[in-house]
């Protein structure tokens, strides 16, 4: 064990993760809730299809999003160790298996996406529009996936401005594209709903390009080493998989919720789906300013289980929460003021939406702070700790046997409605709450970082000689 020689903890160096990783996750929502706008002059049933398909394919993409955390907490490690093979095979690694997965799962949504609809109960109306447009959607996944393995590798080795970067790149293009590719401009025909699935494909794939120039010839933070025999891989597909399988069956079960939610939005009304669209788009807009600190998490607390210092990698942690709070309510305050402008983005959207969309903005502005410490604890802080097991626990039973059953109470045996639908997934996130944090209570931050500490690598040792660490 090494004992660490910096200071317990750094508001600076927190900073330089989590602001440049907030700042790109609400640049990429505010443009996404543009996007969302434009689809919404085309009505409710255009709002409702979309917002079913993404909700859909939300599922495959955040799931594989895993491997990207995976690769960040390894990357972080071996960053922290000064490990240049490791980092190396780590990433070339997570690149090919991301790929491939990935390409696995697109191409049913790509070939049956009617029939994906029809199962997961789609209205008339939207399977008249959504097929389509998530065939489209569908074929950026694979670009979505390796944005988020690369994203992970920058922030974790010390570029945390450098998917900032590439967000802004992609994401400046993302709405004219969609608006003329949605009405139509000089020869380009319209294209409603499914301009919006292409301009999501061309800027994917714009990004994913942006974001490996930067990992593998920019900055050189690696270099593209994949093991040469069964035994290499194994040495590398291991520990990738035992952190990503379990983040990808809390993940899962996060999405599915999420996708049940939207169902039975859909089988109380088409305004009730649209709500429920609306309100998410809203929300994450104000949820993903305090994301970069879960980076901060994996990241500062990644390097200090990888040096041996547990000590510091709790103190990381414990003033990372402690922020955390602080961004909860004062965005959840910003979250409240929102209210206000509904009407005005929406002017096509009647009083049935609108009121009810209100509610739910208040009802959860007011635990927006609740909300935060969920996604430090579930997303970076037990995952970080060797303790992905209770995050696939609690996000199983929060949403399959607390949240959703109390949903289907409210909503269909009371005339509470999509009321209803809120009301029950704010009792969910108490419950996660309280069962992250007693997990969080558990963890033996020193027994981790003797588990994970390596030495540097002696001069012997063969290196990739591509990173230059201090």
């Amino acid at each position: 064990m090494q004992q660490s020689l910096l200071p317990p903890t750094s508001s600076k160096d927190i900073a330089n993760i989590a602001i440049p990783v907030s700042l790109e996750f609400v640049f990429i929502l505010v443009l996404n809730f543009i996007n969302q706008v434009v689809v919404g002059a085309l009505g409710a049933v255009a709002v409702a299809s979309v917002g079913l398909v993404n909700s859909l394919n939300l599922i495959p993409t955040m799931t594989l999003g895993a491997l990207g955390t995976s690769a960040s907490i390894l990357v972080a490690r071996a960053y922290g160790a000064k490990r240049e093979k490791e980092l190396s095979t780590a990433v070339s690694s997570a690149l090919v298996v991301a790929i491939g997965i990935s390409l696995i799962i697109a191409t049913p949504m790509i070939v049956f996406p009617h029939n994906i609809l029809q199962f997961f109960g789609a209205s008339t109306d939207v399977l008249k529009q959504g097929p389509e447009f998530m065939a489209v959607l569908a074929l950026s996944l694979p670009f979505a996936v390796v944005s988020a393995v690369f994203s992970g590798i920058l922030r974790s080795a010390a570029h945390p401005k450098s998917p900032m970067v590439a967000t802004i790149i992609t994401t400046v293009l993302n709405t004219p594209l969609a608006i003329i590719l949605v009405f139509g401009w000089g020869v380009i025909p319209s294209m409603g709903i499914v301009g919006a699935a292409w301009a999501t494909l061309i800027v994917s794939v714009i990004k994913a390009i942006v974001l490996a120039i930067q990992t593998f010839g920019l900055y050189r933070i690696a270099g593209w080493e994949l093991p040469g025999n069964w035994g290499g891989w194994k040495f590398v597909l291991v520990p990738l998989f035992v952190l990503a399988v379990p983040l990808a069956l809390t993940t899962i079960f996060w999405t599915s919720g999420n996708f049940i939610y939207n169902v039975i939005a859909q089988q109380i009304s088409n305004d009730a789906l649209a709500v429920l669209q609306i309100f998410g788009a809203l929300e994450a807009v104000f949820f993903v300013a305090s994301l970069g600190l879960m980076s901060a998490v994996t990241a500062l607390a990644g390097r200090a289980v990888g040096a041996g210092d547990g000590a510091l990698a709790k103190a990381w942690i414990a003033k990372i929460k402690r922020v955390g709070i602080w961004t909860g309510v004062g965005f959840g305050v910003l979250f409240a003021l929102s209210s206000l402008a509904v009407p005005d983005m929406f002017p096509e959207i009647g009083p049935s939406v609108l009121v009810p969309v209100t509610f739910a903005i208040l009802l959860n502005a007011a635990i927006q702070f609740v909300k935060v410490r969920i996604a430090l604890l579930g997303a970076a802080i037990l995952p970080s700790g060797d303790d992905v097991k209770g995050v696939v626990m609690g996000d199983f039973i929060a949403p399959f046997f607390v949240g959703v059953p109390i949903v289907i109470a409210l909503a269909f045996f009371t005339p509470l409605g999509i009321y209803g639908l809120f009301i029950g997934r704010t009792i969910e996130e108490f419950f996660k709450v309280f069962f992250f944090s007693w997990r969080e209570r558990r963890i033996q931050w020193q027994a981790v970082a003797d588990k994970h500490f390596v030495p540097e690598e002696l001069p012997d040792e063969p290196t990739t000689g591509i990173i230059q660490i201090p």
